[in-house]
């Protein structure tokens, strides 16, 4: 399906299912929050890579305008929906302040892993515990996708867009795994790097090594 699309363009990556707040300060921005919030439709989210729009984003709804300061800027809560693929970009959109385009929907796998999933729950959490941070996903495991550990993996802004790209879920999951398969041993080595650091100074309790054996 080919549609066009308000589009809001930003450097980051939003992914399907995920929740994310917006602080709208721009004026044409504002415009296409209200018009969307009005009219109850989505608006695209197209990530942008090295200062140029990229050829995958995400629709985004509005699920709520949290707060309207006095100077017209805007809170508002968002949910991400679909991956699309930017085919044209209209700018600006005939009478009015923001940019659109003509998108299309690529056929997306969310079929759950459970089994895999797992296994990369236990490998983030592993990378939470090495960075001293938590995170609860207040999902269950059975409904858990990729996209739900996307941002919590280490990933960089380049990595994250390409596992937007990956259209099938096994692939996605495959990313992350080879992701923290060598990030993982880094970080570790790093822990280890930094206690080392601590210790230094202290008294050390060291056997000393006998020479003639």
């Amino acid at each position: 399906m080919t549609n066009y699309l308000p589009v809001f363009p930003l450097c980051l990556v939003v992914y399907p299912g995920e929740s994310l707040n917006l602080h709208i300060f721009e004026p044409r921005y504002q415009q296409l929050v209200k018009e969307c919030y009005a009219e109850a439709k989505p608006f695209g989210i197209p990530t942008v890579l090295n200062n140029e729009v990229a050829e995958m984003g995400c629709t985004v709804e509005i699920t709520e305008i949290a707060e309207i300061y006095p100077d017209g800027k805007m809170d508002i809560r968002t949910r991400g929906l679909s991956v699309f693929r930017v085919l044209e970009i209209v700018q600006p959109v005939a009478g009015k302040l923001f940019s659109g385009a003509i998108v299309n929907y690529p056929g997306n796998n969310l079929l759950p892993q459970t089994a895999i999933m797992q296994k990369m729950l236990e490998a983030v959490r592993e990378l939470h515990q090495l960075l001293q941070v938590k995170k609860d996903f207040k999902k269950p495991i059975d409904e858990m996708l990729s996209y739900d550990l996307a941002h919590h993996a280490g990933l960089t802004l380049e990595q994250e867009y390409e596992l937007l790209c990956l259209l099938h879920e096994l692939q996605r999951l495959e990313y992350l795994k080879r992701h923290l398969k060598k990030t993982l041993p880094i970080m570790s080595s790093m822990e280890n790097l930094k206690e080392k650091i601590q210790q230094n100074g202290h008294f050390k309790d060291l056997k000393g090594f006998t020479f003639g054996r």
